[in-house]
């Protein structure tokens, strides 16, 4: 990255910074956090969780040092809101938890917080909110800790999924190998036959989510031959790779086409794909052909895979 990209992009986080501390400035300085520093909030917030509380597990969380946390729950403790006491197992860790005060000034401010929270959001129609939601959601994946079992879902197309499948297709695969709009116009007309055949009992579609953002999809439509279904368009965000998500999508559109009454399924790939040639190797299906193409940009191998259901 050059000099003059970094510092564009360094300037760019930093005037979000300014803006994203200006709009919590607004609702701080409204009456839900008048009583309590963020701090005394955070506290409030994290305590209100869970039953009990080390201390130092309070301060890891907050990011706080050990004179500062001492000095934050002696004010609590002082206006009656928390309580401390010694582990009965390790006389050298301390325990803190909400008094009944506490869990009541929570409950008070976390109301009052939402309200505010909510005013803000009352100033933009629906979409909006969806679109501001999302942007936030995609910060917190990108920035913030990994969840450590991520929840993974899959589910039939929506709207905005298929063409959400089209435009990652040509973003990725543009990316990833340089493809060209040839190939996006391909996936375009896939999803365009798919969703004029929409009912068509020997079709179906998934879009896999995991923690609720779209990952990846899979589709399973009839093929050129009576009996023959096909597996098209299996696509996994990068970020989804190694959760087991690939695996799930191909063995529901397998599975499908089984239930279907399909006898045999075939799919297109290119050799390049090594993820997917695996996935496929590993629930039976077979390399049945291979030719190079450049009908997408750059020259490629296209493969055919097939197997019995």
């Amino acid at each position: 990255m050059s000099d003059s990209v970094l510092a564009e992009r360094v300037a760019t986080v930093r005037a979000f910074n300014r803006l994203y501390t200006g709009v919590i400035g607004v609702l701080d300085e409204g009456p839900a956090d008048a009583e309590y520093s963020l701090s005394e909030a955070r506290v409030l917030f994290e305590l209100a969780q869970q039953d009990q509380l080390q201390v130092s597990d309070l301060r890891k969380r907050l990011g706080l040092d050990g004179g500062y946390a001492s000095r934050l729950l002696g004010r609590l403790e002082n206006r009656g809101l928390v309580a401390r006491e010694r582990c009965t197992t390790d006389a050298r860790r301390q325990l803190v938890t909400l008094t009944a005060d506490g869990h009541d000034a929570f409950a008070d401010l976390n109301n009052r917080s939402a309200r505010q929270i909510g005013g803000l959001l009352d100033k933009f129609p629906d979409a909006d909110q969806r679109r501001l939601l999302g942007a936030m959601g995609t910060i917190t994946a990108l920035v913030g800790e990994p969840s450590a079992q991520p929840q993974v879902t899959l589910r039939a197309p929506g709207p905005g999924d298929l063409g959400w499948v089209v435009h990652r297709h040509g973003a990725l695969y543009a990316t990833e190998y340089g493809l060209d709009g040839r190939f996006e116009a391909v996936v375009a007309r896939v999803i365009a036959d798919f969703a004029e055949h929409r009912g068509d009992p020997g079709q179906a579609g998934w879009i896999a989510e995991v923690d609720g953002e779209r990952v990846g999809s899979v589709f399973c439509t009839p093929g050129d031959h009576e009996g023959v279904a096909k597996l098209r368009l299996l696509l996994l965000e990068p970020a989804a790779r190694g959760h087991g998500v690939g695996k799930w999508l191909v063995h529901e559109c397998v599975e499908f086409a089984r239930a279907a009454g399909y006898r045999e399924m075939e799919l297109w790939t290119l050799s390049m794909l090594t993820a997917a040639r695996g996935i496929y190797r590993s629930v039976g299906f077979e390399l049945a052909g291979q030719e190079e193409t450049d009908s997408y940009g750059p020259l490629v191998t296209s493969e055919t895979w097939r197997r019995e259901l």
